[in-house]
């Protein structure tokens, strides 16, 4: 799950959450905006967690050795 998902739940949660005033019968809307912006955030945490390391992995220096050309011949 990216942190453009995370905050498109997050998003959809709190639509849910604060501006929807329909009842169903059987289901609370509200409780389940609450859920989604719940997972929206430690979906957000986790990419954003995911993202620093692979950042901090690909700013490591590499050692780069040089290809030695070989004669096909010799």
């Amino acid at each position: 799950m990216s942190i453009g998902s995370s905050i498109l739940l997050i998003a959809v949660g709190a639509i849910l959450r604060f501006a929807v005033t329909a009842t169903v019968s059987g289901f609370n809307i509200r409780t389940a905006g609450l859920i989604l912006i719940i997972v929206g955030v430690v979906a957000l945490i986790i990419a954003l967690w995911y993202t620093f390391i692979w950042t901090r992995r690909a700013g490591t220096t590499a050692v780069v050795q040089e290809r030695v050309e070989r004669d096909p011949y010799r």
